[in-house]
């Protein structure tokens, strides 16, 4: 092992937490030193197969090992705040899979104990550390579409054949199209809005919600909502986990349009930034992606970079920007008549 690679310890063996593991193998900054899983074997096997040096059978056994510097949580939503403070308060980094909390106050209870033990912290909102991020943030900044007035951010998707108890239908693992997806189009948003002005990113003063709840569980199948900053910038956001969508992301001004295709995966042959001058009738389509490189990986070398330098946030995804949002999807969730 690198020694001078940040050493990685994985909350969860899911389907994210493998994806989270394949991407630190193409990270320049980290490594995979363990797993940990509700049972030993399950663990062990998520070793073997990425090459973890420790495999743990339960999450406080690895937050004790001390090779770990720093831990991905990865379990369900409602189970985060709980394992961000346990790292916290055992000294280790965290890079903490979106939605953070499922509310602002648990939010607030984590970035407290992060601040308080002195550790880095950062909500893992992975599209915000790639490239194609930056490429939007300085075309905003060129003014090529004149004056902004409409932001159109969707991601849906189909979830597999539909039960109430899974994770992502299930009231008491946190289900639902908003806390799940929805939190992109939020994000995306806010980041637009406060780009514009010279910012990293701005709050919407108003945010208005609707939503189809499942039957039993209530929880949000397909959502919407619009939200109002200031300047009467209008951003429309769309989730959904029980319908295909179309996933992109639009941005209407008085002279032309920016889109960003593929704006969440951000895969090699389906992303670009595209603008469109409505006045002089000239596109132009820009490539964000290279076939070699690892969406995932931009994270954790962010984290990486991050670390070594001291800092307890980034500037891509700061505990500032994580509270707005929070803020922001709480107020959707309450227009909606979903509560946890």
């Amino acid at each position: 092992m690198n020694l001078s690679k940040l050493h990685w310890g994985i909350l969860s063996t899911g389907s994210i937490a493998r994806r989270f593991a394949a991407s630190l193998k193409k990270s320049s900054t980290g490594s995979l030193t363990a797993v940990a899983s509700r049972t030993e074997e399950q663990a062990k096997d998520f070793a073997r197969e990425f090459d973890a040096t420790h495999a743990h059978g339960d999450y406080a056994s690895l937050i004790a090992n001390p090779e770990v510097e720093a831990v991905y949580i990865a379990p369900p939503h409602p189970m985060h705040k709980e394992w961000a403070i346990r790292c916290a308060e055992a000294g280790k980094n965290i890079l903490c899979e979106k939605p953070a909390g499922m509310n602002q106050s648990e939010l607030e209870e984590m970035l407290a104990s992060a601040k308080a033990n002195g550790v880095f912290f950062m909500e893992a909102f992975m599209y915000r550390c790639h490239p194609q991020t930056r490429l939007l943030r300085e075309t905003l900044s060129r003014d090529d579409i004149g004056a902004i007035r409409m932001i159109h951010a969707t991601f849906s998707y189909p979830a597999p054949t539909y039960n109430p108890e899974e994770r992502r239908y299930a009231r008491e693992l946190g289900g639902g199209s908003i806390l799940d997806v929805g939190c992109y189009g939020v994000s995306m948003s806010r980041l637009i809005a406060g780009e514009i002005i010279g910012k990293r990113f701005s709050d919407p003063i108003e945010v208005k919600g609707f939503a189809r709840l499942e039957p039993r569980e209530k929880t949000d199948l397909t959502a919407a909502a619009l939200l109002r900053f200031d300047g009467d910038l209008i951003a429309m956001v769309q989730s959904g986990i029980a319908l295909k969508g179309e996933n992109l992301v639009r941005i209407e001004g008085e002279k032309g349009t920016i889109t960003v295709g593929c704006p969440w995966a951000v895969r090699h042959g389906e992303s670009f930034v595209q603008t469109t001058n409505h006045v002089t009738g000239e596109t132009r389509i820009q490539q964000t992606t290279h076939p070699e490189e690892d969406l995932y990986a931009y994270e954790i070398d962010e984290v990486g970079r991050a670390v070594a330098a001291g800092e307890k946030e980034s500037p891509e995804m700061c505990w500032d920007d994580s509270r707005g949002n929070a803020a922001a999807l709480d107020a959707w969730l309450a227009e909606v008549g979903v509560t946890y």
